[in-house]
């Protein structure tokens, strides 16, 4: 499967739509963006199952700011309409591929139950603070 162009309007349906989405956040002028490209080229054309999505930050500087990108390329995955992985910087192939199967290994109730935790902690922290 080719790499898809998100913009705005179409990010969230994308990462609703699918299970596991992967997003490089790149820019033109980004040389280690640049060198990256074919690696996560490549890495969809392996896994049909994921989505690969590109996001140019020129572009789309609403949805970079959005997404807290600082620093491109920024690759974040997304697993359930849950972010599992974001880290900067250009990895390899060989490493890009331990990150597709360590995403697709994960026990996704237990991201589930771990996420609702974190929801009841802050609310409970909000009540507090209202308090």
């Amino acid at each position: 499967m080719a790499t898809v162009e998100i913009t705005t309007e179409n990010f969230g349906p994308t990462i609703e739509g699918n299970d596991i989405v992967f997003v490089d956040f790149w820019a033109s002028w980004c040389q280690p963006c640049v060198r990256f490209a074919p690696t996560f080229e490549a890495a969809s054309e392996k896994h049909d199952d994921v989505v690969f999505a590109k996001v140019d930050t020129e572009a789309q500087q609403q949805l970079a700011a959005e997404a807290n990108i600082t620093s491109i390329p920024t690759l974040m995955a997304f697993r359930e309409k849950v972010l599992v992985f974001a880290q900067p910087g250009a990895l390899n192939g060989t490493q890009l591929d331990s990150v597709i199967d360590a995403v697709k290994a994960l026990d996704m109730s237990e991201v589930h139950a771990a996420v609702a935790a974190k929801d009841s902690d802050a609310k409970a922290d909000e009540d507090d603070a209202a308090k």
